[in-house]
């Protein structure tokens, strides 16, 4: 899709499997809206037409607005970074304040209201993650993956994504986006997260067709085999938690107004 915002600046997600130089200090936000069911093109038209303007008014750098391929809960997710959790809160202040966004809501909301819930969590990018940039990916769709980890094992995860999986990803032809953990300080988000045992991450593809093949040939290949095996000889056993929430993926496709294309 082609961005309805390509002139406007926003920071956005573009990492390869090389570190930074320093790490993105930033907290980031991940935000699922569930509209109400026939609401969900009134609520893309409220954020196309005002809300993602009044955020970057308000301080706030929007990321990536994705909807799910196969979107039966009516489902927009989307990702917002701040300066820290101070400023965080300070800008949704500011900005539910704003008269623009109220005389938006309202009149957005006229035949209704446009939202059924909201969930969120806090999210600080980790050590081998670079640091955010505008990117445009082409064509494909956008992996959305969440790992939740034994306890106490965390870091043997990141450790095993840091020296290997990154590397193996992009061998077997997927781009690397961004990688996060849970915030320390969950307090007032609303999510089923626990901090200290979650990795989320974002991966873009050709296809779904695409990803399958390439997590196929990542499975297989020896050098990914016997760094799992390392890595869960180390930690005493495997590092995710048994299926079917050790490991949850579902693919997306950007908005016409997302940063990230």
């Amino acid at each position: 899709m082609k961005s309805l915002l390509s002139l406007l600046t926003f920071g956005l997600l573009a990492v390869t499997a090389v570190a930074a130089d320093k790490p993105d200090a930033r907290l980031f936000e991940m935000r699922v809206y569930y509209a109400k069911p026939g609401k969900l093109d009134a609520l893309n038209a409220r954020f196309r037409d005002h809300t993602l303007k009044l955020f970057t008014k308000h301080g706030m750098t929007n990321l990536g607005y994705f909807v799910p391929v196969d979107n039966k809960e009516n489902k927009l997710v989307y990702f917002l970074a701040f300066p820290d959790r101070a400023s965080r809160d300070a800008s949704f202040k500011a900005f539910g304040a704003d008269p623009l966004w109220k005389a938006a809501a309202k009149d957005s909301e006229k035949d209704g209201k446009l939202i059924e819930r909201i969930e969120n969590a806090f999210l600080t990018a980790t050590d081998y993650a670079v640091l955010a940039e505008a990117k445009s990916y082409g064509k494909g769709v956008f992996e959305l993956r969440t790992y939740t980890t034994e306890a106490g094992r965390l870091e043997n995860l990141n450790s095993r994504f840091r020296d290997h999986t990154l590397k193996l990803f992009e061998k077997h032809g997927m781009t690397n986006m961004t990688y996060w953990n849970l915030a320390a300080d969950q307090k007032g988000a609303k999510n089923s997260y626990v901090a200290g045992n979650t990795l989320i991450y974002l991966l873009h593809h050709q296809s779904e067709a695409a990803a399958k093949a390439s997590f196929d040939a990542f499975r297989a290949d020896p050098t990914w085999v016997a760094a799992k095996e390392a890595s869960e000889k180390k930690a005493g056993g495997s590092l995710t938690i048994a299926q079917p929430n050790g490991v949850k993926s579902e693919f997306f496709v950007p908005t016409d107004y997302s940063p990230v294309q």
